[in-house]
């Protein structure tokens, strides 16, 4: 399963002005407010988990919360992450991938998210 999700950059940014130190933790936890330095990484983290939650074909719901999903970096600044074992068991997840981009007001996050169950193809 593929999610896609794009977000202006000024609009986390005006966010952010409104809300202060607030907005951060409305869908982040504390060591992912740490790995934010910027306010293009918070916009592509927003849209990180925008695409996890696309890709499990739930959106953002109670079915799947911000917090559901936790954002990591590894050693070469490379996105991932995990999600939360309830998620994992519901869905059999076998591999994850995460791809985060920037370019000039936009960011834009594609995750890949392979489960055990197989999806229907239907003729016509």
């Amino acid at each position: 399963m593929i999610g896609i999700d794009l977000v202006k950059i000024s609009r986390i940014k005006n966010f952010q002005e409104r809300f202060g130190d607030k907005s951060l933790k409305k869908f982040l936890n504390p060591d992912e407010i740490r790995l934010a330095k910027s306010t293009n990484t918070v916009a592509g983290f927003w849209a990180a988990k925008e695409a996890i939650s696309k890709a499990l074909g739930l959106g953002i719901s109670k079915e799947c919360g911000f917090f559901d999903i936790r954002l990591y970096k590894d050693d070469n600044d490379k996105p991932y992450f995990k999600l939360s074992k309830r998620l994992i068991e519901r869905f059999e997840i076998l591999d994850m991938d995460l791809s985060i981009t920037h370019d000039n007001d936009f960011a834009v996050a594609i995750a890949y998210i392979q489960t055990k169950a197989k999806h229907q193809c239907l003729s016509f």
